[in-house]
């Protein structure tokens, strides 16, 4: 526990004045780009079936209801009702691990472009972040890209598409994973250990790093690449080692999206996790059609963090 001496409430507040600057700034950056703030409710009937997400359980009586992990699904319903560009910033909650980089509530910032494919996006992501760089007197950064499967064939020697799943086990123990863990991994949780642990603290450093192309085992809710369907429209951005942001070309086909949650519902079971009810809402705004989109969600405390030196 941290003793009085430890409190630095000068630093504290200039941390709250860098806040309230870039919360000032981001409005500014979508009022001129005529981007739309909206609201929706934090306040949930649907979790998300993503297996890698932990929703949080609120009891109102005899109903159960969930604080949202991102505002996704209803901003999806407003783009199918025809908002067009929008944007907001709320709080999430997940039940995740604690750490530094991990609350269980956070301030999220998302938004959807209507017309924009993955590169116009992760410019305009970037675009963001050197706002928020000179709002605070800091040195523009260079901008950096960078496929998934090239990073990792030249950080750890392996092609993530085509490696065993047994060789990638070994790999991962090599790199700190337990033997036991390693083996109820399955191929993408073994991904994401050696990105998470291993790649990712590297990236970024100094930079704004898009990182593109995921495996279409991790598409989640993005388009797969039309040129080459063994991976998705879906990027990461990262800055310092830190992860900022994750972005798609937004998947419209309710036919596939319903065969992913239903896929997210047995991965669920296999892991002995409960299955979660598929949100129809959603799936009815896809089945009535929303423009063709890409949208991001970047971690604003975590943006604040890496452009105030934290």
């Amino acid at each position: 526990m941290a003793s009085v001496s430890d409190w630095q409430p000068t630093a504290s507040l200039e941390i709250l004045r860098h806040r309230a600057r870039l919360l000032s700034h981001t409005r500014h950056f979508f009022e001129e780009r005529q981007v739309l703030e909206v609201d929706t409710p934090a306040l949930i009937n649907t979790a998300v079936t993503d297996i890698h997400l932990r929703p949080l359980e609120v009891a109102l009586g005899s109903d159960k209801k969930y604080l949202h992990t991102s505002p996704e699904y209803a901003m999806k319903r407003l783009l199918a009702a025809g908002s067009g560009d929008i944007y907001q910033l709320c709080h999430v909650y997940r039940g995740e691990e604690q750490s530094r980089h991990h609350n269980a509530e956070f301030m999220l910032l998302e938004w959807y472009r209507v017309g924009f494919d993955m590169e116009s996006l992760i410019a305009e992501v970037m675009d963001l972040l050197d706002r928020y760089s000179q709002a605070l007197d800091l040195p523009a950064r260079p901008r950096i890209q960078q496929r998934y499967r090239d990073l990792l064939r030249e950080q750890l020697a392996i092609d993530p598409l085509e490696i065993e799943h047994s060789a990638l086990r070994d790999l991962a123990c090599q790199h700190g994973l337990d033997s036991v863990s390693a083996k109820a991994l399955s191929r993408d949780e073994l991904l994401d250990f050696l990105v998470g642990s291993v790649v990712g603290p590297t990236l970024g450093q100094g930079s704004w790093l898009a990182l593109t192309h995921y495996p279409a085992s991790q598409a989640a809710l993005a388009e797969l690449d039309p040129q080459d369907p063994a991976v998705a429209l879906r990027f990461e951005i990262y800055a310092d080692g830190i992860e900022l942001a994750n972005g798609f070309v937004e998947l419209t086909d309710v036919t596939e999206q319903r065969q992913r949650f239903e896929r997210d519902n047995l991965v669920r079971r296999q892991a002995g996790l409960a299955d979660y009810a598929l949100d129809e809402r959603l799936l009815a705004a896809l089945d009535a059609g929303i423009p063709k989109c890409a949208g991001v969600a970047l971690g604003f405390d975590r943006a604040l963090m890496v452009c105030s030196g934290m």
